[in-house]
């Protein structure tokens, strides 16, 4: 159901130029969002400079994020996949696993954490920090609480998790972090409501504030979530509202676009619609929604997953690559990354090597489709298989 109060939007145009960010009543428009017009300066913070090196470090040619933000209850769920309990050492060698394969930072130019992670070493004592420092990896950290009912809305979730986040933060880069996440919800089937549209895109702009204001870059991710029946034309609708309503608090925020990163869904048909969409449809519909909402200062789009296959991810991720964008057009998967990874392990300590194998696999196949250079040619089987889990949480 489309709601009326997003036409102040649609009528709106976003533009970043000459160190400035406003919204621009389209010509001919009768709506009255120029009373929301907003011309502020990029403030001068004093960690601007490492923002942005930061976001141009993890936003680099042929590399891509490594997602491994699982709270101890998703990280228990895979773990259960393998016949493994949810405990710490299970859920600390698994993260090694990944963390220690040689040659990671080849393709992968960043690491999510989730909290524990942050201050957890190997088995031989290395902080997982310093493991990644050494390949060049930046290392993240998950910041939001989780999502929570929005009073009001149409069954739809808030992101909890502002309360504390600037002490946090700054405990966070004390300790080695150098951006941040944040992830919230927009749920097509329930709506979206303005009110939850509006909440999602406050929310994000205040977290970007302040993790900017702490050193952290902050990745900026307005999740559209898979569910639902929907055409890939209400994609692209659901998508250039929301993200028009996250730009205008962006900026209300003065929030340092150079120091950003995106962590969109692509824009695809509701998993249960009836007829699937191909990797060049859905590189058009995303990349012209890309176009029309996201300013060219900001420099990279890492793309989520979201239940594709590990190969439907890469091969969507491919087919935006093939000719030049305004912005580094690369990935940050988890489950896209991980998959094979968990199934080749098993818990199994003689396992590690080729699970290990697996990861670069995976991580070099998304490495390759960032430079728009990717062949599924001798794809597995298994990296094939769809991973999308209706009513999915973190």
């Amino acid at each position: 159901m489309a709601c009326a109060s997003f036409a102040k939007l649609n009528a709106a145009s976003f533009y970043s130029i000459g160190g400035h960010k406003s919204f621009t009543q389209r010509p001919g428009s009768s709506t009255s969002l120029a009373t929301r017009t907003v011309s502020l300066p990029i403030r001068a913070g004093s960690f601007t400079d490492e923002l942005i090196q930061t976001a141009k470090t993890i936003a680099s040619p042929g590399r891509g994020i490594l997602a491994i933000d699982e709270s101890n209850a998703t990280c228990g769920k895979r773990l259960s996949s393998i016949g493994l309990d949810n405990t710490e050492p299970n859920c600390q060698a698994y993260r090694q696993l990944l963390l220690t394969t040689p040659g990671l930072g080849e393709y992968i130019s960043g690491a999510i954490l989730f909290e524990e992670t942050l201050y957890q070493s190997t088995t031989d004592g290395k902080k997982f920090v310093d493991v990644l420092r050494d390949q060049k990896i930046v290392p993240g950290i998950k910041v939001d609480k989780g999502l929570v009912p929005l009073p009001g809305s149409n069954n739809e979730s808030w992101c909890q998790g502002l309360d504390g986040l600037a002490s946090r933060s700054a405990e966070y880069y004390k300790h080695g972090a150098r951006f941040a996440k944040w992830r919230t919800v927009v749920s097509i089937p329930c709506g979206p409501s303005a009110l939850a549209v509006k909440e999602a895109a406050w929310g994000l702009a205040r977290y970007a504030s302040i993790s900017q204001d702490n050193g952290l870059v902050p990745i900026v991710e307005p999740e559209i979530l898979l569910d639902g029946d929907h055409p890939i034309e209400r994609t692209l609708e659901v998508a250039e509202k929301v993200w028009a309503e996250v730009f205008y608090y962006l900026a209300e925020n003065n929030v340092i676009f150079e120091g950003i990163l995106l962590k969109p869904s692509m824009v695809t048909p509701g998993a249960e619609h009836k007829q699937k969409a191909s990797p060049d449809t859905i590189a058009k519909y995303t990349l012209t929604m890309l176009k029309r909402r996201v300013p060219p200062a900001v420099p990279g789009i890492m793309f989520l997953s979201g239940g594709q296959s590990e190969v439907e991810a890469t091969l969507n991720l491919n087919a935006m690559n093939q000719s030049p964008n305004p912005w580094h057009v690369s990935f940050s998967y988890a489950r896209a990354l991980q998959n094979t990874v968990l199934k080749t392990w098993q818990g199994r300590l003689e396992n590690v090597e080729a699970a290990q194998k697996a990861l670069l696999v995976r991580a070099k196949a998304n490495s390759l489709a960032q430079l728009g250079k990717y062949s599924a040619e001798d794809e597995s089987e298994e990296a094939k298989r769809g991973m999308f889990v209706k009513g999915y949480t973190y």
